[in-house]
């Protein structure tokens, strides 16, 4: 669930829900998606959050594919834990683990700004916590958090069962006192002691680091309590900052994980420069959305970029090239002769003849030919900016869109004989253009740097934002089902209703004319069919992986990318006379969204410190 569905979802049903329910209903489902096949691909399709190979980390001889985790509070039934490694976790925390189910727990609450948890908190039995860490192909590292009311013996039982599944074990000072420096129970397993950052008493933290069997502390956000309940603290990040710096000042080498205190970018990476080597979220987890670790990752790579040499990108922009001037060739007949002397001798009838049959017919043909031709333009720019500005500067998000939408074009090439006409000039450009897109596709291989950011903040303009890419998110989607369905009726039936009561003609009167007329029309059909399904990806991939602050050629390229298709798609349909609401609506759709996309995005896209690519 990225943030474009999350925020908006959470303002209309999640926050009317209880938080459990809310909760719970998030995680099984993307859990269930998860669980699919291809389900995992879908998630990391929708949201690309997989982290940078530059954020590894070796703590302890466990290497992280990220300094970011998930906190046990979040998800105390692990029902969510099969998906949110695919979110751009390096770790997990589950727990607190008890050895029994307790026969009572206490749910969280929401007052106006916080998510209220019980000092009761709800726990997780150990028999819960094996069947899920064996039934689900866990990738990342676990952290088993043990209750802090859990007895010698039963603790010794928790740490025996749960060894072969978890990389680490967090409990208490007193845990630590009692148990671990007396037992050989988490000899295989570092052990963390966890304590509060308003808490934190040097004298006191002192001689368990100096103890070997210590694998480091995880701090935690101060916290304010109301009742029976608690949330954190106003100035949580503050004091944990201030706490980490401190202890890092003291002891440098140890290990430090910092839980909380996090809602923004900004607050992530500034823990980082503090000094912490680990970080849990968890309510501003909640707050910001499911996006928040891939937007910290971005913020610490920014933080560490490098003046960036051009990748090789003149065989991409060509492609775009070659397809704009196409397009725009393909405009001109539609706008003079319509048919070409290869389409007549196919057909049979000269174009004189067919206006005397029904000039409505070269009329239909050119509509559907500048359709084409409009969408062409619309993708030749689209590919043109993604080789200017993504694939140019090194990212790797740009070239999967540029290669995935152009795969999907030149498969299009054999739609155009779906219903027994080869264009030979459509084979023929697709001929040119085959070892262009082979010298495009061999540089962009080379192309693997992941986006960064310097935005920091949940800010107003952010969460407009989110509403603008929702928007164009529908767009590329609608496009790309528009194309697939266009395609479809191409080399299937060919006609709808409206077309027919256009031409004032039934298929079987246009067939007495030339058999060979409606295989001309259907590949024109199948062709633009095909056009569409690419920009349509161009599009969606571009809406879901492209939106950062500052990021103006994103805004640019959509902006300018769809008016070609947009104008030619109702112009042509005006041009010719062929103007039903209801045979025009599925495009006033698509320009709204348009229109409310550019309208939501601009502030974000168009303002701020421009996001940059890493080396």
């Amino acid at each position: 669930m990225p943030d474009w569905s999350y925020h908006p979802l959470k303002k209309l049903v999640i926050d009317k829900l209880s938080p459990k329910t809310s909760r719970e209903f998030i995680h099984n489902s993307m859990s269930t998606i998860a669980s699919i096949p291809g389900g995992r691909g879908l998630i990391g399709f929708l949201g690309h959050m997989r982290p940078s190979p530059d954020l590894q980390k070796l703590v302890n001889h466990t290497l992280y594919s990220s300094p970011i985790g998930l906190s046990g509070d979040i998800d105390p039934h692990l029902s969510g834990t099969n998906a949110f490694q695919e979110l751009g976790f390096g770790f997990l925390e589950i727990g607190p683990i008890v050895l029994n189910e307790p026969t009572s727990q206490s749910e969280p609450k929401r007052d106006n700004h916080h998510i209220l948890f019980s000092t009761y908190q709800e726990k997780v039995p150990l028999k819960l916590a094996i069947k899920k860490l064996t039934r689900l192909n866990i990738q990342i590292p676990i952290f088993a958090k043990i209750d802090s009311q859990v007895t010698k013996n039963e603790l010794s039982i928790i740490a025996n069962h749960l060894t072969p599944f978890v990389d680490a074990f967090i409990g208490t000072s007193e845990q630590f006192r009692t148990y671990l420096d007396k037992s050989e129970i988490f000899s295989e397993r570092p052990f963390y002691v966890t304590c509060f950052a308003d808490e934190m008493n040097d004298k006191e933290l002192g001689p368990f680091i100096k103890t070997s069997g210590l694998a480091g502390i995880v701090v935690n956000a101060p916290r304010q309590t109301d009742g029976d309940y608690w949330h954190e603290a106003d100035n949580a990040h503050v004091c944990l900052a201030k706490s980490v710096k401190r202890v890092k000042n003291l002891y440098p080498d140890l290990t430090v994980i910092t839980a909380g205190g996090v809602e923004t970018p900004e607050e992530g990476d500034s823990l980082i420069h503090a000094g912490a080597d680990l970080l849990l979220l968890t309510e501003g987890y909640v707050q910001a959305g499911p996006g928040l670790p891939k937007r910290i990752h971005e913020k610490i790579l920014y933080e560490e970029v490098q003046v960036n040499d051009a990748t090789t990108w003149y065989w991409s922009f060509l492609f775009g090239l070659a397809i704009l001037t196409a397009g725009i060739i393909a405009l001109y007949f539609a706008f003079t002769s319509i048919i070409l002397p290869y389409d007549e001798s196919f057909i049979g009838i000269t174009r004189a003849d067919l206006l005397q049959v029904n000039p409505l017919i070269l009329a239909f043909m050119s509509h559907d030919r500048m359709a084409l031709a409009g969408t062409m333009i619309s993708g030749g720019i689209l590919y043109i900016q993604l080789a200017r500005h993504g694939i140019k500067n090194n990212l790797h998000y740009a070239k999967i869109a540029f290669h995935s939408a152009a795969i999907v074009g030149f498969i299009g090439i054999f739609l155009f004989i779906g219903y027994g006409y080869f264009d030979w000039l459509h084979g023929l450009f697709w001929l040119i253009l085959l070892p262009i897109y082979y010298f495009s596709f061999k540089e962009g291989k080379k192309v693997i740097g992941s986006p960064s950011s310097s935005h920091g903040q949940n800010d107003q303009a952010w969460k407009y934002a989110l509403y603008g890419q929702l928007m164009f998110v529908i767009l590329g989607f609608l496009i790309t089902i528009g194309g697939i369905v266009i395609s479809i009726i191409g080399v299937s039936k060919v006609f709808v209703s409206t077309d027919l009561s256009f031409l004032c003609m039934s298929p079987e009167m246009i067939e007495s004319i030339s058999q060979n007329l409606i295989p001309v029309i259907a590949h024109d059909r199948a062709g633009f069919g095909s056009a569409l399904v690419s920009v349509g990806l161009l599009v969606l991939m571009i809406s879901l992986w492209g939106f950062r602050q500052g990021e103006r050629w994103i805004w640019n390229t959509l902006a300018l990318g769809a008016l070609p298709a947009f104008i030619t798609g109702i112009g042509t349909h005006i041009y010719i006379g062929y103007t039903p609401f209801i045979h025009l609506l599925p495009v006033y759709l698509l320009v709204i969204l348009y229109i409310l996309g550019l309208v939501f995005s601009y502030p974000f896209l168009k303002a701020g410190t421009r996001a940059r690519p890493r080396k």
